[in-house]
């Protein structure tokens, strides 16, 4: 724990740190812009893209910085960061029904992904 305590308190930790805090920022300006939005509009359609691929990112680093509040025993910092979290989680499980890139690309990319890691059977060469 002194450890994370330590590298949360260096340049290149302090770094990581202000770029993770600015992916949350900007996952949560991004569902600010979905949420004012028109309906089945194309402003619609790329601010749900983009709130759903950063939604992820920013949750691992809000759980981090909440775990290094906790670590440096911050507790209105632990309080707020889970205030964020809770948000984003609760805001990416509300809309299931948006229009965005990511709709139907789950089963694509498994069946993808069932593809190239399925064991390759190719024929062997005769012998003889």
């Amino acid at each position: 724990m002194e450890s994370v305590a330590a590298f949360s308190g260096s340049l290149p930790g302090q770094m990581l740190l202000a770029l993770g805090q600015t992916v949350v920022v900007v996952c949560v300006c991004f569902d600010m812009v979905r949420a004012l939005s028109v309906p089945r509009s194309h402003r619609r359609y790329l601010a749900s893209t983009v709130f759903r691929s950063l939604a992820i990112p920013s949750i691992v680093v809000n759980g981090l910085t909440v775990l290094i509040a906790l670590v440096l025993w911050s507790w209105i910092d632990v309080v707020m960061g889970m205030f964020v979290l809770v948000a984003i989680i609760f805001r990416l499980h509300h809309d299931k029904d948006e229009d965005n890139w990511w709709k139907g690309k789950g089963k694509k990319l498994a069946r993808w992904a069932r593809r190239q890691f399925a064991g390759r059977t190719s024929a062997a060469p005769a012998m003889g």
